[in-house]
């Protein structure tokens, strides 16, 4: 089972008790761990672009410089025990920063569904 941290922070984690692969297993991906190797630190640490372009629209129609968090980037990492940990911003926050309620409410639907889509890839 998941263990889902929410902290009193602008970001959510997820920890999840599967392994970093099979977690990862789940999604497309960016690997920011590789760049790390750069400086001799390779981790496995990935993102992911998760969203959808009609969901998008419902809130760059409103303000369009909301689109700089669409779609909403989430970090897929490996913890010491190498156990998959995600991490993201809320939407609420991302995008309650516009101060539009139109946008903060298409936000809040999106909290609850990227949660459970991502404590669904952790279980």
């Amino acid at each position: 089972m998941a263990l889902f941290i929410f902290e009193l922070l602008p970001f959510v984690r997820i920890e999840s008790t599967k392994s970093f692969a099979d977690v990862r297993a789940a999604f497309q991906v960016r690997d920011h761990g590789a760049l790390l190797a750069i400086a001799g630190k390779a981790r496995n640490a990935l993102q992911y672009e998760i969203g959808n372009p009609v969901t998008a629209s419902l809130v760059t129609r409103h303000q369009l410089l909301a689109a700089l968090y669409a779609p909403i980037r989430v970090v897929l990492y490996e913890n010491d025990a190498g156990r998959g940990v995600f991490e993201y911003d809320q939407p609420s926050t991302t995008f309650g920063q516009f101060g539009d309620e139109r946008v903060t409410d298409v936000a809040r639907g999106l909290d609850a569904t990227l949660a459970r889509a991502l404590l669904g890839a952790a279980e």
